[in-house]
């Protein structure tokens, strides 16, 4: 593999992951509020959220190794393990170790959650809330396109989208998935009572 397609393919898969994180922490803060529509049923929202969490690990992996054993930097495998170890830009790329370890524990007990049960799940996925933006602070301080317009842009878009989805979390209240069923069953009680 040529020095040049290991720098390109470590640029893509370092911000089309960010890209990704981004959807799977909004469909995350969305869908405890219970957002769905009549043609987008609550559990297509589920299934998007982890199917793109997984396409993300995916993504993230491929950055990594190409990051690790890209001749340029000469990562190698110590600052994938161990955040804060490498010589080169030690302190964004440990940023980067610790979301990208925070990221697999989410995944992993993700994978596991019938076994761990849902409170241990629950406080591990509580993590996503200092993946992401770590993710985000690493993206923004480290690589040969941190301050290209390009990226700059996708990290705004993506810092802006996140931001609205938790006003929207905090300031909607929740949607009641059976409050029609409900106030239809209340209006048959009510009718059909004897008077």
């Amino acid at each position: 593999m040529s020095n040049q397609l290991l720098w390109y393919t470590t640029r893509g898969t370092g911000a089309v992951p960010l890209v990704l994180l981004t959807a799977v922490v909004i469909l995350g803060v969305l869908g405890v509020r219970r957002f769905e529509t009549v043609g987008w049923p609550r559990f297509l929202t589920a299934a998007l959220h982890e199917n793109l969490a997984l396409t993300a690990l995916a993504l993230l992996v491929l950055h990594i190794v190409t990051a690790a054993v890209d001749p340029f930097t000469s990562l190698g495998w110590m600052p994938v393990v161990i955040p804060f170890s490498s010589y080169y830009r030690t302190f964004w790329l440990g940023l980067g170790t610790i979301a990208a370890e925070l990221f697999a524990a989410l995944i992993f007990t993700s994978l596991l959650r019938g076994r761990i049960g849902p409170r241990t799940w629950k406080a591990v996925h509580w993590l996503a809330y200092a993946c992401w933006p770590i993710a985000l602070v690493h993206g923004i301080g480290t690589g040969t396109d941190a301050r290209s317009l390009w990226l700059v842009a996708i990290q705004v878009v993506c810092g802006i989208a996140v931001a609205v989805a938790v006003a929207l979390r905090l300031l909607r209240p929740p949607v009641d998935p059976l409050a029609a069923d409900r106030a239809r069953f209340r209006e048959r009680v009510t009718r059909e009572a004897p008077k």
